[in-house]
């Protein structure tokens, strides 16, 4: 699995392609155990023992899945960004490999901390932070969520993290954490207009977002494609907000959130007058329909990681502090 930062490394694609249950509450009584409604009572979103068995369902689906470039081998483990980011990926190798993945290593998790929150409702999930055998040193940040006790839970967002940027979470005297709401005003900016927020600076630029890899470096490096000789580019980026896509956040022991939220973003690429679009790799040509004559146009999810400072602070800007990117598909025209 690969991070993909920008549309200067589409063509790299080929060598960079991207890489249970919860409680059931009994309460006992002198007549008898009586349920407690999940969607009611504020319960752990499961255990530490059962957030162990789905890293480890996940992580045998998704090695399954990348040795046979086979999507129907972790399609029951992911779902939202990291699910469309997978099997489009998945998609592109399996055209390109019918025989499967001659390069698979698997993926192998170590040094795992899980974070759980406790909290009414569903959907219901918890955090994996783990070091990995790819990436470097960087720290891998699984969200798994499912939205009722009969489902399995699921991978939702993947971030890698430069080590040593994931913060402190707020817990208590058990050790649960706690979810923030989509719609909490107690943050620099609130985790459900994230998304929103954050594709208008990639638009219009401001001082919403902290400078960095995914925000100021990101804004510069499409403004240099943009004017490349013989060849206009051009961005639209959209927020992606519903269903398994909504952003989920975790409160940190300083009073902000850690925030995980997802964008859609569009390239189109267009040739001038008698020139064409560069080749842009079996992996991208695997995922685009009709015929490249003079344009296309390619479809990415991104899924984003962000710390959202408590309102009042000093530094009231978030920072993007990790972020994957995968090609979905693509348009020739």
């Amino acid at each position: 699995m690969s991070r993909d930062r920008g549309p200067r490394r589409l063509r790299r694609l080929d060598r960079s392609a991207l890489i249970a249950a919860s409680v059931t509450a009994l309460s006992l009584t002198a007549s008898g155990c009586v349920v407690v409604h999940g969607e009611r009572e504020v319960l752990p979103a499961t255990t530490r023992a059962e957030a162990a068995k789905a890293l480890q369902r996940f992580t045998n689906a998704y090695n399954a899945a990348d040795k046979a470039y086979d999507s129907s081998l972790d399609a029951a483990h992911v779902t939202g960004a990291l699910g469309a980011i997978d099997a489009a990926r998945l998609k592109a190798g399996k055209a390109n490999s019918p025989s499967g993945n001659a390069s698979h290593t698997p993926l192998k998790l170590s040094d795992v901390t899980y974070t759980i929150p406790k909290k009414a409702g569903w959907p219901r999930w918890f955090v994996a932070d783990a070091a990995g055998n790819k990436g470097g040193t960087a720290r891998w940040l699984l969200v798994f969520t499912r939205d009722g006790m009969d489902e399995p839970f699921q991978v939702a967002f993947l971030t890698l993290v430069a080590e040593g940027k994931v913060p402190e979470f707020k817990k208590d005297a058990d050790g649960w954490a706690e979810a923030v709401p989509a719609d909490s005003a107690g943050l620099a900016a609130e985790p459900g207009d994230l998304s929103t927020k954050y594709v208008s600076y990639l638009k219009n630029g401001g001082e919403a977002f902290a400078d960095g890899t995914h925000t100021s470096v990101w804004r510069a490096d499409r403004a240099k494609d943009a004017i490349r000789p013989g060849l206009a580019t051009q961005y639209l980026d959209e927020p992606l907000t519903g269903d398994a896509y909504a952003p989920l956040a975790l409160r940190t022991k300083d009073g902000g959130a850690l925030v995980f939220f997802a964008t859609h973003h569009y390239v189109k690429e267009t040739a001038h007058s008698g020139t064409s679009v560069p080749n842009p790799g079996d992996a991208v040509l695997a995922l685009t329909t009709g015929e490249i004559k003079q344009s296309l146009t390619m479809q990415f999810v991104s899924n984003e990681v962000a710390l959202d400072p408590p309102k009042g602070a000093g530094d009231q800007e978030v920072d993007v502090i990790g972020r994957i990117q995968g090609l979905t598909s693509a348009q020739g025209s």
